[in-house]
Order: C-alpha cells, then structure tokens, then sequence
C-alpha cells in the first residue's frame, strides 16, 4: 500500500505510543492511513489537505472498496482547483463529501466508537522524496480541536462541490439550448 517505508519501522502501534512525532523521508499519508486503519477498524475519515493527488485517491478508493473506511470528507484547496477539477469523479467515487476553501492544513481525522486519531502533517496528499514531519495522536482533545476547526471551514469558508461541476456543465447546456443552431453544445466561430 505505501510508496515509502515500512510503517512500523517508523512509528510503533498506537496502543503502546498514543502520541508520537517523525521527521523524514518515507512516510506517505495513504500508507500511514492504511496502518491507522487496520488498527482501528472500520473508521470514519475527514481528509484535509492543499493538494491531492491520482495516487493518493486510487488509494483512497482501495480502501472504501474493502471497508475499512465509514463516511469520508475532503477540504482541499481553492488555489489547487484547477488540479481539482481534473480529478473530480475520482474524488466523488472517494468521499461523501468535498469542499474547497482556503486551506494549506494538512490533516487526517480517523473517527469510530473505540478510536479518534489525529495525523498533522506537512504532507500534501501526494508522494516525494522530500522530508516531511507528521505528528499522530490519540488525544481526544486533540481530535476534538482539530475537528472544530476543520467543521468551521466547512461550515463558513467552503464550497461544497457535491455534484457542482455536473451541475455547471448542465446549466451551461441549458443555456444553450434557446439557439437556432443544431450543433449542440458545439459552437463554431462566428455562429
């Protein structure tokens, strides 16, 4: 499942170290979340990051395929839209929900009855060779404040994009659809 490293040469089982801290290379979020989950099950997942990747929600994807993930929220970021757009239907067979807003966060929630896990990292959603440093805990403290703010993005500074671009190209078509021309939605110079 990850790019990088094994995991648990990294960081040890979250029972035994509830809070612990890795700077370096070979630590990817989808393979860190692969290890999460298969310690805590079944889960719920809220993803926050500036950027994704094709990798990283194929990934993703193979992960609600086997059931380990619950309901799931994305909150990308609006500068990286253009990005976004490209991977749009991805992102919907992978989460319930995405927004945009402002966002340069890069976190990972893990949500079930036994479990709340909070991963900070530096990390986009996407794979490099580059040292990053993430932080993962069991605090429910943590999760909690983490949580808030996250919800407060949704809530007031985001865009939902649930269906927004389909529903764009639909009124786009309909805009169209009073013209004397029978070409469809295609429309030559001049015309």
């Amino acid at each position: 499942m990850a790019r990088g490293r094994n995991i648990d040469t990294l960081l040890r089982p979250l029972r035994i170290a509830p809070t612990q801290y890795y700077l370096g290379t070979g630590l990817h979020t989808l393979g860190l979340l692969g290890w999460i989950l298969q310690q805590t099950g079944k889960a719920d997942v809220w993803v926050s990051t500036f950027s994704t990747s094709d990798a990283f929600l194929s990934g993703f994807l193979n992960l609600r395929k086997k059931g380990d993930v619950g309901s799931a929220m994305l909150v990308a970021d609006m500068k990286a839209s253009r990005k976004t757009m490209t991977l749009y239907h991805l992102m919907q067979g992978c989460f319930d929900h995405v927004f945009l807003a402002q966002n340069h966060s890069k976190v990972v929630l893990v949500k079930n009855e036994q479990w709340k896990v909070t991963v900070i990292s530096s990390q986009n959603q996407t794979y490099g060779d580059r040292a990053e440093c993430t932080m993962v805990t069991v605090s429910e403290k943590a999760f909690q404040q983490v949580f808030d703010g996250l919800d407060n993005i949704i809530t007031h500074r985001s865009i939902k994009l649930d269906g927004f671009f389909d529903r764009r190209a639909k009124a786009d078509r309909r805009a169209g659809d009073g013209s004397d021309v029978s070409l469809g939605d295609w429309r030559p110079f001049g015309v």
